[in-house]
């Protein structure tokens, strides 16, 4: 098997060594969209152990950490390592608007999907218009 050379993955192994960045979490790729009364947010997380993916919200933060262990290959002398290990996070406001009881998480095929339902007092209503009239009142002039 033939391997080009990088440099730039070379400067980022000497850089990662120098500074140890292999400790700092990663972030993870997300799309995040509003799909009719919910937001959906899918995030990125191939190679993950299910067993390891933490989402909690706590007030108006909810977080998403997950953990990719190194793999275990002593006896192998590596030709490339690209696959990032440690740990991953991203933490993201959420508002008023939302249902923080309803959140539902779900991990299929690398993918972390969490649905964030919108609360009842977030959603369009619509507003019914009386004359004055049907209240029984005269408007106020100014």
């Amino acid at each position: 098997m033939s391997m080009s050379f990088d440099p730039f993955s070379q400067l980022d192994r000497i850089a990662q060594s120098v500074f140890d960045t292999s400790r700092q979490p990663r972030i993870m790729p997300v799309d995040l969209f509003r799909e009719g009364d919910q937001y959906v947010l899918n995030a990125d997380l191939p190679g993950i152990d299910p067993g390891s993916v933490d989402v909690d919200v706590d007030g108006h933060l909810l977080t998403i950490r997950a953990q990719r262990s190194a793999a275990n290959r002593e006896n192998s002398r590596w030709l490339a390592q690209e696959r990032p290990f440690g740990s991953y996070m991203r933490q993201f406001s959420i508002g008023d608007d939302v249902n923080a009881e309803g959140i539902s998480a779900s991990y299929d095929n690398g993918v972390l999907s969490v649905v964030i339902p919108i609360a009842e007092r977030a959603k369009p209503r619509k507003i019914q218009v009386e004359s004055a009239a049907e209240r029984g009142r005269r408007p106020v002039t100014a």
